[in-house]
């Protein structure tokens, strides 16, 4: 498992592509609602995330980041059905799920 301090600035990066996801979503005016809903989901579960890399609980940040890359994998999802979406859009839920992945995997 990665040192707590690994974990806190990789979570770091990750809270910072949610933003970039969340900032895009606010500028797609034809954003389908179930990416919506990801993207807002992703928002909030990332505090519950925070928390639990504070607690240093290894089982609940595995759960939390599982949880978290199981809604970057969906909102993948919708971004590669929906052609309709800007460049911007599809690039920052590409790299908040890339970024969970490549934490998921090294927490496992």
């Amino acid at each position: 498992m990665l040192q707590a301090n690994e974990i806190q600035q990789r979570f770091n990066t990750i809270q910072q592509a949610i933003g970039q996801a969340s900032q895009a979503c606010s500028a797609e005016r034809n954003l389908p609602s179930e990416l919506r809903d990801c993207i807002q989901r992703l928002d909030r579960q990332s505090d519950l995330a925070q928390e639990a890399i504070q607690s240093r609980d290894e089982m609940r940040i595995r759960k939390v980041v599982d949880d978290l890359e199981q809604l970057g994998d969906r909102a993948k999802q919708v971004c590669g059905s929906d052609a309709k979406l800007t460049p911007q859009m599809k690039n920052a839920v590409l790299r908040v799920h890339d970024e969970l992945s490549e934490l998921k995997h090294q927490l496992h």
